[in-house]
């Protein structure tokens, strides 16, 4: 009876840590922070507005401006992120970020993977703690299609993991 509890423990836990290896493998280097600590793991399910404005050579194009989306927790939504770019938690915590390093996405389809320095930050929450964000995961956010007409603001639907870490363990 002792074995048969050890092993539907101790099976999944390896098995768990043989997959989150594997993952690791593969995280780009460019976005990694490997002398972090997470604080907060957040889904979120929004999307990417861009602008059509007149680019340098003249030609209007798709120029990003704000993202726009919920953060959720296990299904439930605890947050918004918005233009700052600002990560804002229901427990009234909230950080700015700068982008300071990227990586293309792993199916080169959707917004890059980030990593930004918090740079701003107010309340004593959750998200207080924060010093760095990474954007994980992504799925979509680029916006394609002709841009006719300048001023006209259009939205690409995304979701992505956002990582809340701090320095140190």
């Amino acid at each position: 009876m002792q074995t048969s509890i050890r092993r539907a423990f101790v099976l999944p836990a390896l098995a768990s840590a043989l997959l989150a290896t594997s993952a690791l493998a593969q995280f780009p280097a460019e976005v990694d922070a490997p002398e972090e600590a997470p604080v907060l793991k957040l889904h979120g399910v929004g999307a990417q507005l861009y602008e059509c404005k007149a680019g340098p050579d003249g030609k209007l194009v798709w120029t990003f401006r704000e993202p726009v989306a919920i953060l959720m927790l296990e299904g439930h939504t605890i947050g918004q992120h918005y233009r700052g770019p600002t990560f804002e938690h229901i427990d009234g915590s909230a950080i700015v970020i700068k982008p300071i390093a990227s990586a293309p996405s792993p199916d080169g389809k959707s917004i890059s993977w980030l990593n930004a320095d918090v740079v701003d930050r107010r309340g004593t929450g959750a998200l207080s703690a924060a010093t760095t964000v990474q954007r994980i995961n992504t799925q979509g956010g680029v916006m394609e299609g002709p841009c006719d007409e300048a001023g006209v603001v259009q939205g690409a639907p995304y979701t992505a993991d956002y990582v809340f870490l701090r320095k140190g363990s």
